[in-house]
Order: structure tokens, then sequence, then C-alpha cells
């Protein structure tokens, strides 16, 4: 799929086949991929992107089954990204999370991908981003993505998707001490599912004082109770998930909607010319973290043969530049370091995922891991930043 307007015009069509064609380029960072992302996206927009995220266990894809059974009720075309856990020796996925979903394969309307995350730790693909674009793109009026089973600091489905519905099961007293840690701050819905079994209520009354502690918010994530199994609560978590989405548009001023962190990320990097030069593309990003990518070219090696040191710096260093200043005030480097494991050569596709580790109110630190297509880790970057300056100009507010 090489002449990227007809395929375009295909996609948006609604050709089933140029849908598939087109993820499969993004997920491999084809070298037209970045060519058809940009084309696709005057294309986008009107998607509700919902993510799914909770520990291990809590009936995630269950309830994903479910939901989309619900959506579909009520006459939406549903897109579906399901990442599953990798190998860390094949890079391989079992991709179980689909097998969950298997009554919607005849359905037109329906069309569910699976991603392996590989060495990606947020819990998503490093091509999540770009295959949301594809499917809203595609004319799908729901983007659902469930995540790999979540610990607190995988939080990166936040910086993709509009609404972010975090699960949690009876049973799970632990976990819900972890998300009252992490996770549970990102929440735009909160789900206790399995409703049927046992101290489904003593659950929910957890969740409920745990927001309580929370200071006042424009939005206060509704606790949805719901069995995956019966389907009880679906439709009260459609609901929610059509209210908040409401909320969106209503309580956001129309001149900042489209100005969220992920935005504002990749048109700080659009605009570097040395990150066009060396061909980097952004993919996705947050407060606190942020991931791009870049195919080697014969103008990245060395004379020794292999990528040059200075290419993979800077591709480190992009994804450390654009996540410490993802926090809407200019921050600078004062110190960086990196280490390289392994060489690589002309054609390999490299991700670099940027995350925050400490942040003080003047200082921050980050490390970077690079990665090759294939799982491998090519390099190993820490730095430091120094708050410089006030409010960013276009930082979302």
């Amino acid at each position: 799929m090489t002449d990227v307007a007809a395929a375009v015009d295909r996609l948006i069509g609604g050709d089933k086949a140029t849908l598939a064609r087109a993820l499969t380029a993004v997920e491999n960072a084809y070298p037209h991929a970045a060519e058809l992302l940009e084309a696709l996206r005057p294309h986008t927009g009107c998607a509700r992107v919902v993510g799914v995220t909770g520990p291990p266990g809590v009936g995630k894809s269950t309830l994903c089954n479910a939901l989309i059974r619900e959506w579909r009720t009520r006459g939406h075309r549903v897109g579906v990204i399901a990442v599953d856990p990798s190998s860390p020796l094949s890079g391989g996925a079992v991709l179980g999370d689909r097998v969950r979903m298997h009554e919607h394969d005849q359905d037109d309307f329906v069309f569910i991908r699976s991603l392996a995350a590989r060495t990606n730790g947020g819990g998503l693909a490093a091509s999540t981003a770009g295959a949301i674009v594809v499917l809203d793109a595609a004319g799908m009026d729901c983007v659902l993505i469930e995540t790999v089973g979540s610990g607190q600091s995988q939080v990166d489905i936040a910086g993709v998707a509009k609404t972010t519905v975090v699960v949690s099961a009876p049973g799970f007293g632990d976990e819900v001490q972890a998300l009252k840690a992490g996770i549970l701050e990102i929440a735009d819905v909160l789900v206790v599912n399995k409703a049927d079994l046992p101290h489904a209520e003593q659950t929910a009354r957890q969740l409920r004082i745990m927001l309580g502690l929370r200071d006042a918010q424009r939005w206060q994530p509704p606790v949805v109770m719901t069995s995956g199994h019966t389907g009880q609560g679906v439709d009260q978590l459609a609901e929610a998930l059509q209210e908040h989405h409401d909320s969106i548009v209503t309580d956001t001023p129309a001149a900042t909607q489209t100005h969220t962190v992920a935005d504002l990320l990749r048109k700080l990097a659009s605009e570097d010319p040395y990150v066009r030069h060396l061909g980097i593309e952004f993919i996705t990003g947050g407060s606190g973290h942020a991931s791009v990518r870049m195919r080697v070219q014969p103008s990245h090696i060395s004379f020794n043969g292999t990528c040059h040191g200075g290419a993979l710096f800077s591709l480190a260093d992009a994804a450390f530049g654009l996540a410490s200043n993802s926090h809407g005030v200019v921050a600078a480097g004062i110190d960086a370091h990196i280490t390289y494991p392994r060489a690589v050569k002309v054609g390999d596709v490299l991700t670099a995922g940027a995350v925050e580790e400490t942040r003080s109110r003047r200082f921050a630190t980050y490390r970077v891991i690079v990665t090759r297509s294939d799982g491998a880790t090519v390099a190993t970057f820490t730095g430091t930043v120094a708050t410089v300056g006030g409010a960013r100009p276009g930082a979302p507010q």
C-alpha cells in the first residue's frame, strides 16, 4: 500500500482490507506509515476513545466484550485495540484478549485488532496512538482500548484516551490500595466488575471513600458495578461513558478542546528542525512521558558500519525533551548519560520511551529506553532537567 492518497480514500470509504493493512503499516513502522497518519488526521476527531485498564484478573476482556455488545445495540460502530503482554524472550503474544471477544467476529460494524505490548512498559503498544488515528478515520463511533493488566505506574492510557475506565473487582483489596497509590488518579469512571460476587458493595464503598478524599473536581468519577458475564450494570457503564463524553464537549472551551498534552508534544516535535531532519516521529505522550520512533537510514551510519551513537542519543534525547516539557512549563536538560548495549543497522526501527522517575519544584529526572522492533534494548538514557521558565504557550491548563 504505497499510494497513500488512494489508501486514504479506500479506508474512509469503509474498506476493511485497507483498514487492516493500514494498522499493520503503523504497527510495524513501515516507511510510509508517518505519511499515512498525517493524511488521515484531517478525517479524525469524531470517535469517542475509551481506555480500559486495571489489575490482571479483574475481568477487563469480558467487560469489554459486554460493552461492545451494549454499544452495538445503540447502533455504534466499534473499533477495538486489545493490547496483550509479550514474551520477554520471543516478543510474541498469545493475544488471549481477542479470544474473549470472538462473538463479534462476524459483525461488519466491529473491528478488533490485537497488538503486542513488546517491551513498552506503560500498558500499551508503541503503535497504539497511531492505531487510534486509523480507526477514527475509518469512521468508528467508539474506539475501545484494553491495556495490559496494569500496576500503579502504567498510566499511559490517560495520554491517548478521552475517557479512562479503571476496573477493580471484589477480593482485590491489595489492588485497590495500588489503585489509590497510582492509576486511581487517572480514572474518569471507576468500575467494580464481577459485581455478582460477595463483597462487591464493600469494594465499591472503599473506592467512593477514596474519591471523597480527593480535592473537588469538575468531573467526579462515578463508581459503576458491573458483571461482564451476566451483563449486569453494563448499560449503566455505557451511560457513564456518554455523560463523561458530554462533559468534555460542554465544559472544555472550543478553542482548547484539541490542545491535549499529546497534541502539544506532537506540535513541539513537528516544529523541531533537527527532529524532522533525523526522521524522528512522535508516537504518543502525556504528563511525564513520551515515545518517539525512528527508522535507521544510511545517513545515520558511522564509519564502523553501525548506527552512529549521536543518532541514537538524539532519538533518546527527543523523547526526554518532550516528556520533560509535558507539564506546561519550559524545562531544559542539565545532565544526561547514555549506554549502548547493542549495535543497530540500516532498516532497524527504533522506539524511545521516556518516563519521569522523580520530580520536585525545580528539577526532574527521566529514564529513556530505546528498543528495536524485535524488543531488544539498544540504548538506555538517563537525564535531569531544571525548570527554567514560566508557562509554555499553548500548553493545556
